[in-house]
């Protein structure tokens, strides 16, 4: 190479590279031969190794190495020692690798298991569902661990309103909750027509919590007043059915308790509780509140109303209201009784409603025909909310 008058000598990169990190010959990485998957047949007699009979078992004919390759053997024969002493501390990562594949094909593996037991109290109308513990639940997080926690929900029926979760544990992959959540208002229908849908999530705090798996349980299998204990593999999610019968769309539950007291010589009306509202408002939620009447009446005195319940669909309210009327005057009155989601500055919403009286049916006429017959026994009923009430003035 010439070079004028005044022109520096240039250097290409590649002499550049070669010059600061290979100043010498290129020599052998020692125990690359970890790298490949052969080993040598021989070493070269500069290294002082023990015989190849000692060392490792014969290779079969198809193991050999074809003739091509053995001059790379010669060349990296002398750095694997060390070689066939690592294959067996490399089969727990191939044994790892086999396991990951498997999430798509075994999710109890995968997903983990739930322990829980359910109890259906027929008499008190409730379904109390203990979430006892998991075990080897799906990794969510960077850490390899986990934030679980258990979400129910009765189907088929409004989310919110049928929404009940445990606590969530921090860091784990192995949950103890031995956590009894309950539902009331459960009827014998209810324990035939619903189906428990048991979902253990992850909790994240800066985005949404992600599903682990979930198990589905129809109530139709558990006896009355006995305890079911059940150690499930959780699957993957399963698609709800939104094309339900729009006839047994419920507005919720009101338990209601009926006394005519021979003292007070008056009806007195407890309003309990409800259960499973219908949301009215943006949150989900509703600010639920009861109101009373007893029907016909001439001088719209009867009207009752409880206190108003702050974002809740499952309000307990415990008031009780006294109607003064004879006992047989009680035969030509209808009890009307409406729920309302109290609203500031707009109109309260109907949330459902429910009427007892002579004229009704089913367990509502049941209920107002017990109170008749039973002079000071108070008597509680559940009953189904309706979003149209016959007789009502749907406005507050």
């Amino acid at each position: 190479m010439t070079l004028r008058k005044g022109e520096r000598a240039t250097i290409s990169i590649q002499e550049h590279m070669a010059i600061d990190v290979c100043p010498g010959p290129i020599k052998p990485i020692k125990q690359i031969s970890d790298y490949f998957p052969r080993f040598p047949r021989g070493l070269p007699a500069a290294a002082s190794r023990p015989p190849a009979a000692a060392s490792r078992p014969p290779l079969s004919p198809a193991e050999a190495p074809r003739d091509e390759d053995e001059d790379v053997d010669r060349l990296f024969g002398a750095y694997g020692a060390s070689g066939p002493a690592e294959q067996p501390a490399r089969r727990p990562a191939e044994e790892e690798a086999v396991d990951a594949e498997g999430y798509e094909s075994d999710d109890c593996t995968t997903l983990g298991t739930l322990d829980f037991s359910l109890l259906y109290d027929q008499e008190n109308n409730a379904l109390h569902c203990t979430i006892n513990k998991a075990k080897g639940l799906k990794p969510m997080d960077h850490n390899g661990l986990a934030d679980p926690y258990v979400k129910l929900h009765l189907l088929p029926g409004a989310s919110k309103a049928n929404k009940l979760r445990t606590k969530t544990l921090r860091n784990t992959l192995n949950p103890t909750w031995n956590e009894t959540l309950t539902y009331y208002g459960i009827t014998d229908e209810d324990m035939i027509r619903k189906t428990l849908r048991i979902s253990v999530c992850d909790e994240d705090k800066f985005r949404h919590n992600e599903f682990i798996g979930e198990t589905r349980i129809p109530l139709k299998k558990l006896k009355p007043n006995q305890t079911k204990t059940f150690s499930i593999c959780l699957e993957k999610q399963l698609p709800i059915d939104k094309t339900e019968d729009k006839s047994l769309e419920e507005r919720g539950r009101i338990l209601i308790s009926l006394k005519y007291s021979s003292q007070k010589q008056g009806l007195l009306v407890g309003i309990i509780r409800c259960a499973h509202l219908a949301a009215m408002d943006a949150n989900g939620y509703s600010d639920p509140y009861v109101k009373t009447y007893l029907k016909p009446d001439e001088d719209k005195k009867s009207k009752h109303k409880t206190a108003v319940k702050k974002k809740t669909l499952n309000p307990e309210f415990n008031e009780e209201f006294c109607y003064e009327i004879k006992h047989g005057d009680l035969a030509k009155k209808t009890l009307e009784v409406t729920v309302w989601d109290y609203d500031i500055g707009k109109s309260n919403d109907f949330i459902g409603g429910v009427v007892l009286g002579i004229n009704a049916k089913g367990e509502r006429l049941k209920h107002w025909f017990d109170c008749l017959k039973n002079k000071d026994k108070k008597i509680e009923r559940w009953h189904t909310l309706t979003n149209e009430l016959p007789g009502a003035i749907l406005s507050d």
